[in-house]
C-alpha cells in the first residue's frame, strides 16, 4: 500500500436485548484508523450506482485504480471512483468479532497483511 500496515477498526454498540442481527448488518459504527478515532460510519443501501461500479470492475481480479467518470456515472453524476480489489481472509472470533485480512499474493504469508479490517460489537 506504500504507507505501511493499515488497520481499520469498526466498533458498534452491543444491544441490551439479544438480537439475531449479524455483525456486518449493524447500522452505525465508531471508526478507528491505526488505533486513532476518526469518526463514525453508517451502513448504506446498495443501489444502481453501486451495481454499475461492480460491473465495471468485474473483469479485474486484483488491483487498484480509478474508474473514469463515464463508467461511474449514474443519474448524471460525473465523478471518478477510486477502487481496490483484492482477496481477503475472513476470521470469525465470535458473534461479536470478525476480522478481514487482505491477502497479498507476493509475500507467501511471511509478512503481515497490509490492510486489516476489524468489526467489533462492544
Amino acid at each position: 500500500m506504500g504507507c505501511g500496515t493499515i488497520r481499520i477498526t469498526l466498533e458498534s454498540e452491543k444491544r441490551e436485548k439479544k438480537s439475531d442481527l449479524a455483525l456486518v448488518e449493524e447500522r452505525v459504527w465508531r471508526t478507528y484508523y491505526n488505533g486513532v478515532k476518526c469518526g463514525t460510519a453508517t451502513r448504506m443501501e446498495f443501489g444502481d450506482k453501486e451495481w454499475k461500479i461492480l460491473k465495471a470492475v468485474e473483469p479485474i481480479s486484483m488491483g487498484a485504480g480509478v474508474l473514469p467518470a463515464v463508467a461511474a456515472a449514474a443519474d448524471g453524476d460525473e465523478e471518478e471512483v477510486i477502487y481496490m480489489r483484492s482477496k481477503f481472509e475472513r476470521v470469525v472470533g465470535s458473534l461479536d468479532s470478525e476480522a478481514f485480512y487482505m491477502l497479498n499474493p507476493d509475500n507467501n504469508g511471511t509478512a503481515p497483511p497490509e490492510l486489516s479490517i476489524y468489526l467489533l460489537r462492544m
